[in-house]
């Protein structure tokens, strides 16, 4: 049987100056586990129509970037650096959505997945929601609840599982193109599908750094790579 090949958008290290690309291992072996061939993609205008017709499914990974202004609720703009990768990754996102090709958004990914469908985000959680946890701790895990009947959980197979928590922007408006599938216990957004396409899940939380546990949520990886498939 073939293997799905599977589209990465690589990171960058936009902390110190954007000169190199960067991504996780557990992109990459999540998706080799899952039955998938993964490639790490470049910011590069002329690599989008080969992205678009040449690979099965795609992954949106982790980041800090800027996006627009108006992605963001009203007052607030975003406090991280602009990069040339949003322009390319907006492309083949939106050439994905298009085609109705299998997509998989983490974290930064899942933002764009959501304001690609008309959601907009809030640049700093703990502004527009005073009672929220903190969500933007390293080695810290919280519970989150899964939406019965949502893709999400009939790929994972349960209804609450502890995930990690690394970001300080989220949703803060939703639009009727997507659902929550998703959510922390003091309710912030965790998850989201976009209701018109066969696989379009995003993911605050950073499931590539469980890839080499036992954890339910690499269900994903093989729930893309085997919408892939199709």
């Amino acid at each position: 049987m073939r293997q799905p090949r599977i589209a990465v958008i690589l990171d960058e290290n936009t902390s110190t100056g954007g000169t190199r690309y960067e991504a996780a291992k557990g992109y990459f072996r999540g998706v080799r586990d899952a039955g998938g061939l993964p490639f790490g993609i470049p910011y590069l205008p002329e690599v989008v129509n080969s992205v678009l017709n040449e690979f099965d499914g795609l992954v949106s990974v982790g980041g800090r970037f800027a996006y627009p202004d108006d992605w963001y609720i009203a007052g607030e703009v975003s406090k991280a650096p602009p990069s040339e990768r949003f322009d390319v990754e907006r492309a083949i996102v939106e050439g994905y959505l298009e085609r109705d090709k299998p997509v998989l958004g983490i974290c930064a990914g899942m933002q764009m997945l959501a304001c690609l469908n008309g959601c907009r985000l809030s640049c700093d959680l703990r502004l527009s929601f005073p009672a929220a946890d903190e969500h933007d701790k390293r080695d810290h895990l919280h519970a989150v609840e899964i939406v019965p009947e949502s893709r999400l959980a009939r790929i994972i197979g349960k209804h609450r599982i502890r995930v990690n928590t690394f970001h300080r922007e989220a949703i803060a408006q939703l639009s009727p193109a997507v659902v929550v599938s998703a959510r922390a216990d003091d309710g912030i957004v965790e998850a989201i599908e976009v209701a018109s396409s066969s696989f379009a899940i995003g993911l605050q939380w950073h499931q590539e750094l469980f890839a080499d546990t036992v954890h339910p949520g690499n269900a994903v990886f093989r729930g893309l790579v085997e919408a892939a498939r199709l």
